[in-house]
């Protein structure tokens, strides 16, 4: 190679971003060699060709993949590249929510591991179902600017927005989730209630990751400890979930102040799926009349699939975006839907026709959004 594509070693590791030292164990690992050693004096030199590879290499082991995945992903097609990555970052999730575990289990035992105070015994499947639907509602945490070692920050307003909101009674269980756009809740009526009343917002990810558990436990016992709450399950390894300290949105204000619906429909839940998914366009129109219900493209008046369903009140045209009415409508129990709508512009209701347990709130978007 011409001397003129060789870089010093220092040169090399500024532009690459590794050490002069990593360089040379990267060397003698054999994943990357240098494109040329003197002979006589041992020195250094790298190709401008090796660049990429090299800043590549230091990528990988920024995310904490070992010797050995680095040679396979180096080594590999884009495709298999992929699907190497993907590998190793659900082991770095599955390994942080195993450490999460027993750090809950390790605090536990530092305090006396003495038990938590009863929120309330539910059944296993009944829960696990309605955390499932109702986490459909929550937002993903937003990355701040600034970032740790171990990967991006997020901002504590989104983070709750994440996080399902439950409060116990003496009567019932009930289960919330918001990203603002979109607000499910469901009630639950508990095996034996608690021994106080009790609210907080449970991490998002650490109940998806013991939803599975849950499920196949006949009863759970919910316990609410400092900073957390724990699932007690029959026959399976009890499961701790954090409770986040951000302030919950007042979505029991926004419940109480909804107007009075003035215009109703019911409408079989598969045809609207499926008259959803035909949709050419990312944001439907519902237009409601005593015909039916219309699902239509916005600049189209006569055209879309017309649905059977039962509209009483006012005749109403409406329109969402895509994910939010699909997710709604998806997420409701039995087979046919009820939708109380208090006008183009005002949240519109959706649950089931005769099991009002699972309640969702859907905001629309205006026609020119």
């Amino acid at each position: 190679m011409p001397n003129s594509e060789l870089m010093a070693i220092g040169a090399f590791a500024q532009r690459s971003g590794l050490t002069s030292s990593a360089l040379r164990f990267y060397a003698d690992s054999g994943l990357l060699p240098p494109a040329d050693v003197d002979p006589a004096t041992g020195y250094r030199s790298y190709g401008i060709h090796q660049l990429e590879r090299a800043v590549t290499l230091r990528r990988l082991r920024e995310i904490a993949m070992p010797l050995a995945g680095v040679a396979a992903v180096l080594g590999a097609g884009a495709e298999e590249a992929a699907r190497l990555l993907d590998e190793h970052v659900a082991r770095i999730e599955g390994d942080a929510a195993v450490a999460r575990q027993r750090a809950a289990a390790i605090k536990s035992a530092l305090g006396g591991d003495a038990p938590g105070s009863l929120i309330a015994v539910l059944k296993g499947p009944v829960l696990a179902e309605a955390v499932e639907q109702v986490l459909t509602a929550t937002a993903t945490p937003t990355p701040t600017a600034t970032a740790t070692a171990t990967g991006p920050t997020h901002d504590p307003a989104s983070a709750v927005l994440a996080g399902l909101h439950i409060e116990a009674s003496d009567e019932a269980v009930a289960l919330t989730a918001t990203d603002r756009y979109r607000l499910s809740t469901r009630t639950l009526v508990p095996v034996r209630t608690g021994e106080r009343t009790w609210a907080g917002t449970v991490d998002g990810a650490d109940l998806r990751n013991a939803v599975a558990d849950v499920r196949r436990s006949a009863l759970v016992r919910v316990e609410a400890v400092p900073h957390g709450i724990w699932l007690r399950l029959s026959g399976r390894e009890d499961r701790h979930c954090r409770v986040l300290p951000e302030k919950y949105p007042d979505h029991r204000s926004l419940l109480a102040s909804l107007g009075e619906a003035i215009t109703r429909a019911t409408v079989a839940k598969g045809a609207l799926l499926r008259a959803l998914e035909e949709h050419p366009g990312d944001r439907p129109v519902l237009r409601l009349t005593d015909r039916g219900l219309r699902v239509q493209a916005p600049d189209d008046e006569l055209s879309g699939i017309l649905l059977p369903a039962a509209v009483t009140g006012e005749d109403l045209r409406i329109r969402f975006e895509m994910t939010t009415l699909y997710a709604a409508v998806s997420t409701a129990i039995g087979p046919d839907v009820m939708l109380d709508l208090r006008g183009p512009l005002q949240p519109v209701t959706i649950r089931s026709a005769d099991r009002g347990d699972l309640t969702t709130l859907t905001m629309p978007v205006t026609f020119d959004h």
